[in-house]
């Protein structure tokens, strides 16, 4: 049993985290600014500053790896440079704790929209399913914070930290009560998401299970020698939210990725998550179709 450490461990994507690392049989602490009834977890309740908050939870409660998800979590959210410095300033404190600490590991949570799409100025994939060889570029002070954490990760590899480093960029990340109906990230519920194509295809249509990013996250720490140090993870589901045929969904409502949709298959991801496949033998198992009570979608709109 080994004990883990989860900044944002009471938000929507920490919480299950917490409980996929719980029921794998390990110890786990969640810091986070609030407490929630029933996580299977240490929960202390501290608002993260600099690495003296985490270094003084790091002196009471050894711990083998961090996973930092605490952030503001939603672009547009905050101005612009609130954003920036709050989630570029935790993740700097976060790696400075864990080096002051003797913190083996440190996962970090990234995102999709480094990459840059729905841009205002227009944006076009360099090729489709997108990979984690797809150019960056960011176009809001949200993705920018979130380069700027990943290039923080390789730089501190390039300087030959002790620490071992991971990014994951989560797919539109969707908590367990969601299929039943509470409202998402975005406000709308999975079924209006499902019912008004525009309101998915905004983010290419991509979304993930959030238990299923926490056995990701699981599959990371338990597999210390199976990624190379600093290492960036897209996952996300292995199905597109969207009813109709994938290609010509993107081709309606993204139209800038109608040159290559039709490289897709009718229900394929537009984000691979092939690398956590091969190198951590991760793959999502849950989507829409198994999770959202009849919303399976026809023959016919599969092949719109």
């Amino acid at each position: 049993m080994s004990r883990y450490l989860v900044t944002g461990g009471a938000g929507r994507l920490g919480r299950s985290v917490v409980g996929v690392l719980a029921d794998a049989g390990h110890e786990v602490i969640s810091v986070d600014r609030v407490a929630v009834p029933g996580l299977p977890a240490l929960q202390v309740v501290r608002e993260l500053g600099g690495p003296e908050t985490l270094v003084d939870v790091l002196r009471d409660h050894r711990v083998d790896a961090i996973v930092h998800l605490a952030a503001i979590a939603v672009p547009f959210s905050a101005p612009d440079d609130v954003i920036f410095r709050t989630n570029t300033s935790l993740a700097f404190a976060v790696l400075d704790a864990a080096k002051q600490a003797g913190v083996g590991a440190v996962l970090i949570s990234s995102s999709p929209t480094v990459i840059g799409y729905n841009a205002p100025t227009g944006w076009a994939p360099s090729a489709l399913p997108l990979t984690e060889e797809h150019p960056r570029a960011p176009w809001n002070a949200y993705a920018l914070a979130k380069v700027s954490i990943e290039d923080l990760i390789a730089s501190e590899v390039r300087a030959a930290t002790p620490l071992r480093l991971g990014a994951f960029r989560p797919c539109y990340v969707i908590a367990p009560e969601e299929w039943e109906g509470a409202p998402t990230q975005q406000g709308h519920t999975i079924a209006e998401r499902l019912d008004d194509p525009k309101l998915a295809a905004v983010s290419l249509f991509n979304y993930l299970d959030a238990r299923d990013a926490g056995e990701f996250v699981l599959a990371w720490l338990t597999q210390p020698d199976a990624a190379p140090n600093g290492s960036v993870f897209f996952i996300g589901a292995a199905d597109s939210m969207v009813r109709a045929a994938v290609p010509a969904s993107l081709a309606e409502y993204v139209p800038e990725t109608a040159e290559l949709a039709g490289s897709l298959g009718p229900t394929s991801p537009v984000f691979s998550s092939g690398l956590a496949e091969r190198l951590l033998g991760w793959k999502a198992t849950r989507s829409w179709r198994t999770e959202l009570a009849d919303a399976a979608p026809t023959e016919q709109e599969l092949t719109a």
